[in-house]
């Protein structure tokens, strides 16, 4: 992913009010993130832990989403498993993150919604660049670069659908 600006995070997001934008929290270390290592931006804000964002690349330019998601945990006596990048969690490693829908549905509250690693770490975890805390990837036949190819189609999939 290319590395992005405070700015051009603000002006890209698709589902929410241009005030919403200027007032969420982007994160202040955007010149450390492994850009090359990402599929997309992807955090939660330290102010609301009920809310995350991700900005990834739609038709070449920025495409921000607010993402909602529950606070409580569940227990880890069960696992799940992100359906972005396939990777397995324990407990609360995964949580249904939903968002408003772009345009006059999103006004008359319509949403769609996704299960997704909870740290929105799935770029380092396809990679192998983050350690699975208890979790695993399935060992798969897909060469990386396959698996990352999956995980860019399996969001934008995700995104496109803010927009029907």
């Amino acid at each position: 992913m290319k590395s992005l600006t405070e700015q051009e995070i603000r002006n890209s997001f698709v589902n929410c009010s241009r005030g919403e934008a200027k007032r969420l929290a982007v994160p202040r270390d955007l010149d450390e993130r492994p850009w090359d290592d990402l599929d997309f931006l992807g955090w939660t804000d330290p102010g609301a832990p009920d809310r995350s964002y991700v900005v990834l690349e739609r038709d070449g330019a920025p495409a921000g989403v607010c993402l909602r998601f529950p606070t409580a945990r569940r227990g880890f006596l069960h696992r799940s498993m992100c359906s972005v990048c396939l990777t397995t969690h324990p407990g609360g490693g995964v949580s249904l993150m939903t968002a408003r829908k772009a345009g006059p549905a999103g006004r008359e509250g319509n949403s769609v919604g996704v299960y997704m690693c909870a740290d929105l770490a799935c770029s380092l975890y396809v990679r192998g660049k983050k350690p699975l805390p208890s979790g695993s990837r399935f060992e798969e036949s897909l060469t990386v670069a396959q698996q990352i190819e999956r995980t860019r189609g399996n969001l934008a999939a995700f995104v496109d659908r803010l927009y029907v």
